[in-house]
């Protein structure tokens, strides 16, 4: 007798990666914590949230059509109203500017697209099977594009040796849930889940790898600025104690 059978497995993988995506979800509460007590969002983007607010979106919808996925529809339906939730707050404090950028790419993203997406694969295809299929192909994609959005963090770090904007427990809590969803993916089946997650895992184990390589390592603004004090401080000397010019002279003698 087996002791755990593949639905067993599958509920385990989609009951971790519900509560580890829960904890994802919940990360950026200090970012609005802080832009609720400066009454202000300036300085922050709204384009993370939005992104965020489409993909659980589109993996709502991709669930509907796909049946049985409990699973992808809890977390994802909790994803839409903390995404609407930190979206709102956003909106509420930021500058008139902002607010109608942000407006204009959520009526763009979920109402748009997504609405695009809707339409077309119900009024034009006629199977429910290719409406999966097209569907869970989009949020496939959509998940790689969110999985290589840090990049750009990767090569800053790089670049300045500073591991400031990429917090380790983020890329560890990260890992453990592209972990989670690639194992629901591959017992149930669903190579739109599965797939995407592999890309998720290597970014997450290249990301923490970079943390390992740069935690201790001194920045290099912080080290320009070191040499730069060293010059000022050698430059400060020379003022207060001016070099003593020697001139030697010396007389024939005839």
């Amino acid at each position: 007798m087996t002791l755990f059978t593949t639905e067993h497995l599958a509920f385990f993988s989609g009951l971790m990666g519900n509560i580890i995506s829960f904890l994802v979800f919940l990360a950026p509460v200090p970012t609005f914590y802080t832009i609720y007590k400066k009454k202000s969002s300036d300085g922050f983007q709204s384009i993370p949230y939005i992104v965020a607010f489409f993909s659980a979106s589109l993996l709502l919808y991709y669930a509907f059509l796909k049946k049985n996925a409990f699973m992808i529809i809890s977390i994802n339906a909790i994803g839409c109203v903390i995404e609407l939730i930190y979206l709102t707050i956003f909106l509420i404090y930021a500058s008139r500017k902002s607010r109608m950028f942000t407006i204009k790419l959520i009526l763009a993203a979920n109402v748009g697209a997504l609405g695009l997406i809707i339409i077309i694969t119900i009024a034009f295809i006629k199977t429910n099977a290719t409406r999966v299929t097209i569907v869970g192909w989009s949020c496939a994609i959509i998940n790689v594009a969110v999985f290589a959005a840090p990049l750009s963090i990767m090569k800053q770090v790089i670049t300045t040796k500073s591991v400031e904007f990429m917090p380790f427990w983020l890329s560890f809590f990260l890992t453990l849930c592209a972990t989670a969803w690639f194992f629901y993916g591959l017992f149930v089946k669903d190579w739109y889940i599965a797939t995407p997650n592999v890309l998720g895992f290597i970014f997450g184990i290249a990301q923490m790898t970079l943390y390992m390589i740069y935690k201790n390592a001194k920045p290099e603004s912080i080290k320009m600025n070191s040499v730069e004090q060293d010059e000022e401080n050698a430059i400060d000397q020379k003022e207060a104690h001016p070099p003593i010019n020697i001139e030697l002279r010396t007389t024939a003698a005839n």
